[in-house]
């Protein structure tokens, strides 16, 4: 629980954060320190009670809840307490008890306003603990690393075939949500939280960072690429970037992922990423798709691709390179890293995987559905492009 805070103070950052703001956009505008906001945020588990909703005057609302921890740390009875607030000690009784934290001990007014919310609209027990079969895919999914959010969709696309009328197999990601951080429940949480492929205690959002990149000769600006790749309607253009391992083992990895379908193809770069080896690695790579899935690339600015020319000249595939410090111009690649860092994270040596393990990431991630393509996954839309060439090269006279 973190420290006490004057009301008022602490009343302006909870309703900035049920607005939606993140902790550092709230420390600026109230005023109150990072840390203490953050250790507010992962008290709650970072999620909020819309501000303004009510229900039946029975029950206590927010400012109550406020006022009877004021009298509670005043050293007021419980009975003393019902008294000042209109209430019966019976009732300040049970609302101590049904909501005190039990990781602290302490009752929090802002998390039993939360969870007082959630008994409201939902008085009966999650989805998750109600249908174990549910829960068996779900926790299955979440293995897989798939996100909440993915598990929901995949779901819909799937099921309706096995179960048609079957509402036990549906959930939304939301409810998933609430179960590992509003509602928790012993071991239906943990077993839940253990497959999250962040491992986070709380709902929070992420950010990218920009990245320090060379100059590039001969380079060719992401503002001359053909329009037509921006919409994502014809398949074949690529984004490119190297995500590194730490300094003392000078190591990379490439990353290469298609814009229409997500379909990644990691560089295998055992000796360094000196401009050779990572054209040599991109040309390998590329060369082993169809020619109508490799039109174009576009990649950061880093000193890695200088020989971009030799891969043109190779493989037919026109470069571009986007700003400097302008990663979201690449945002597909960007997304796609940062997933990939779950397997290969950060200061590590990423010289150690072979060949066969980026395969085997580069596979998993090729089966994890995406909602924007319909929560297929890019391996089937990669495979339905493919029969659709088959079948024009089949019909052309």
């Amino acid at each position: 629980m973190p420290e006490k805070l004057p009301e008022v103070w602490r009343r302006l950052v909870l309703d900035l954060l049920s607005r939606g703001l993140g902790p550092m956009e709230v420390a600026r505008r109230s005023g109150v320190s990072k840390s203490y906001i953050y250790r507010l945020h992962h008290s709650l588990g970072g999620v909020y009670r819309p501000v303004g909703v009510t229900y039946s005057d029975r029950y206590l609302d927010r400012d109550e809840r406020y006022e009877l921890v004021r009298l509670k740390d005043a050293g007021h009875s419980l009975r003393e307490i019902g008294r000042r607030m209109g209430r019966a000690a019976s009732t300040i009784s049970r609302e101590l008890a049904r909501n005190r934290d039990p990781r602290t001990d302490e009752y929090q007014p802002e998390r039993a306003h939360a969870l007082a919310w959630q008994r409201q609209r939902r008085p009966k027990a999650s989805k998750l603990s109600r249908h174990p079969a549910l829960r068996a895919v779900v926790q299955e999914l979440l293995g897989k690393r798939y996100s909440p959010d993915q598990i929901a969709g995949r779901l819909r696309l799937l099921h309706p075939g096995d179960h048609p009328d079957n509402e036990a197999m549906r959930i939304s990601h939301e409810s998933i949500y609430q179960s590992l951080y509003v509602y928790p429940r012993g071991e239906l949480t943990r077993e839940l939280k253990a497959g999250l492929r962040r491992g986070q205690v709380t709902r929070r959002r992420r950010g990218s960072k920009s990245q320090t990149r060379g100059k590039i000769p001969g380079a060719i600006s992401i503002h001359d690429r053909p329009e037509d790749v921006e919409p994502r309607l014809i398949p074949g253009h690529h984004e490119g970037d190297l995500i590194k391992g730490s300094l003392a083992s000078n190591s990379a990895v490439g990353t290469i992922v298609e814009r229409t379908t997500g379909y990644l193809t990691l560089l295998h770069l055992p000796h360094g990423y000196g401009a050779d080896r990572v054209a040599d690695a991109v040309t390998e790579q590329m060369t082993a798709l169809p020619d109508w899935f490799t039109k174009t690339l576009t990649w950061d600015r880093g000193s890695e691709m200088s020989k971009h020319a030799s891969i043109t000249e190779q493989t037919g595939i026109q470069v571009y390179f986007a700003d400097p410090y302008k990663p979201w111009q690449r945002g597909t690649n960007e997304n796609t890293n940062g997933l990939i860092r779950e397997y290969l994270p950060k200061g590590t040596d990423l010289s150690v995987h072979t060949a066969a393990d980026l395969a085997a990431i580069a596979d998993e991630l090729n089966d994890r559905p995406r909602k924007r393509l319909g929560y297929h996954t890019p391996r089937e839309m990669f495979a339905t492009l493919l029969i659709d060439d088959q079948r024009r090269v089949a019909t052309t006279p």
